[in-house]
């Protein structure tokens, strides 16, 4: 037991944490976090599918057709800042801000992609470009001039700094992305497009495109009167009503620091320190949400209008399949509630549950008696299901597909991050150079039962799974724990199914410098 003074509980009670987390969580940081049970790689001989070009219209034609039936949302995670993205030009306003920069900076014969060098030869090729324009214009500076005299640290600074354009504490949502013939579009705004097209509801309103954005407290105000000047132009253009709505990470969801000794990490004012969860904590968020079907994507992965087809038609697709899966899990968990079953409907529910959702199903399954197969299939396929687009892996970083072993000796699909694996192991680096997919975050998630009930979905989180990272705050290093990932652990137990989807559909942007590639241009 932690000893934790009057103050410490009133902290806990001011942010909705229990004595009991804390001390599991510490508890945790004892233990650390098992690595990943890789037992293959999902590949498309086995774990992931891929669908011809009639299955492909078959999906989108069912999902057009069956939508009007379903509740349907789309969920974008977007409360993360933006700082990292600029993370070299930060590196390259510390170095060069007290010293003069070599006047070949920009003349090299070889300029790496992901170079500061690269950001300024490209900058007028960013959607931002025209406002950086105009802000150092209304300071009386030429940016024209200053890329001429190489006055570069002060163009990255009136990018950066809130006396400028404020991209480095802005959250990447609200930053411009994408140009077009005579305007630009920030990030939010391809999702507002996206969404029009795929996550819509008919009511005695007219269509109604449902978008809900998790945001950070202290962006929330911008984030509002952002979209409320967009939408009027999507609702004219696409002739559809938007339902906006936003949540932020409950503080109930954050983790305890440590020191490096595993003891409560404690602020200047001796108060416990607590860190963001991690993208995990917003399971919370989902689960509030009570939506039939919800897609998931990245707020960094859009692209302009002239490449959206491809991303549109394979949300439809994953959206159609899972359609058509839920309509026969359906029909298959209400023989089972209600029982009497042959033999062979037994049978033909086993091969659903195994060909069809790859759920496993251990040899001792032939020793039950028929109660015993029911409630065991009933069990199994009474869960939240989740369709998730996987891209051919080329060379770009992320969790990937495959079979996993969990602590109970059972098999099932998982989408698990390089972080989680065990590298020193020979066999597990066998599996893992067979990979052949990883995770672009591309999902569609049915949430609600057979009786229309929605699943309490923090039932379904492998707790066992997470990670360690060590920080500092103070000159004081810290260890922080973040919770299962979102996609990763908080659905381990979720019916999980892999599509092959083309690596067009994947283009995320990570540093300023990937808006510079052909797909954002």
């Amino acid at each position: 037991m932690i000893a934790l003074s009057t103050n410490d509980k009133q902290q806990l009670k001011r942010i909705g944490i229990t004595e009991q987390q804390i001390e599991q969580q510490i508890d945790q940081f004892k233990k650390g976090f098992a690595y990943s049970n890789l037992t293959a790689a999902a590949t498309l001989e086995k774990g992931i599918i891929r669908f011809t070009d009639d299955e492909i219209e078959s999906l989108v034609n069912q999902f057009d057709e069956d939508k009007e039936y379903y509740d349907i949302i789309k969920f974008v995670p977007a409360s993360g800042a933006a700082s990292r993205m600029f993370k070299s030009l930060y590196s390259f306003i510390d170095e060069y801000k007290d010293k003069d920069i070599p006047e070949n900076f920009l003349k090299k014969d070889k300029i790496k992609p992901d170079s500061v060098e690269n950001f300024f030869l490209g900058i007028r090729h960013f959607a931002f470009f025209e406002d950086l324009k105009k802000d150092l214009a209304q300071k009386g500076k030429d940016i024209e001039e200053m890329l001429k005299n190489n006055e570069l640290v002060e163009i990255a600074e009136d990018l950066l700094n809130p006396e400028g354009l404020s991209y480095g504490k802005l959250p990447k949502a609200l930053l411009k992305f994408h140009n077009y013939d005579n305007y630009s579009r920030y990030a939010i705004e391809e999702h507002l497009v996206e969404a029009a097209q795929y996550s819509t509801i008919t009511s005695e309103k007219g269509v109604i495109a449902q978008v809900h954005f998790t945001v950070s407290k202290e962006h929330l105000p911008l984030f509002q009167n952002t979209i409320d000047k967009l939408l009027p132009k999507y609702e004219k253009m696409f002739n559809v009503k938007y339902k906006i709505t936003y949540s932020e990470q409950k503080p109930s969801t954050d983790t305890i620091a440590v020191d490096l000794n595993n003891e409560p990490f404690r602020d200047k004012n001796g108060e416990l320190v607590f860190r963001p969860g991690g993208h995990g904590a917003l399971i919370q968020n989902l689960n509030d949400l009570r939506k039939e079907i919800i897609f998931i994507k990245n707020i960094d992965n859009v692209v302009p209008d002239r490449l959206k087809e491809t991303t549109i038609i394979y949300k439809k697709v994953l959206g159609g399949y899972l359609f058509r899966l839920q309509q026969q899990l359906f029909e298959y968990l209400v023989m089972l509630d209600e029982g009497g079953l042959e033999k062979e409907d037994i049978n033909e529910i086993v091969s659903f549950a195994k060909d069809t959702l790859m759920i496993e199903i251990p040899e001792y399954f032939e020793t039950y008696n028929e109660i015993e197969k029911i409630d065991f299939l009933y069990d199994k396929l009474n869960r939240p299901m989740r369709i998730c687009g996987m891209v051919r892996n080329e060379g770009e970083p992320g969790g990937g597909p495959f079979f996993v072993k969990n602590q109970n000796d059972e098999s099932s699909l998982q989408i698990v991050e390089y972080s989680q694996m065990n590298h020193a192991d020979e066999k597990q680096e066998e599996i893992l150079k067979n990979a052949t997919h990883f995770n672009p975050v591309d999902l569609v998630c049915a949430t609600q039962n057979y009786k229309g009930n929605s699943f309490d979905l923090t039932d379904y989180i492998d707790h066992s799974t997470g990670f360690i990272s060590q920080k500092s705050k103070d000159g004081k290093e810290l260890k922080a724990l973040e919770l299962p990932g979102l996609w990763n652990g908080a659905m381990a137990d979720w019916i999980t199914i892999f599509v092959d989807v083309p690596i067009i559909t994947f283009n995320p942007v990570k540093t300023v410098n990937d808006l510079l590639r052909e797909t954002h241009q």
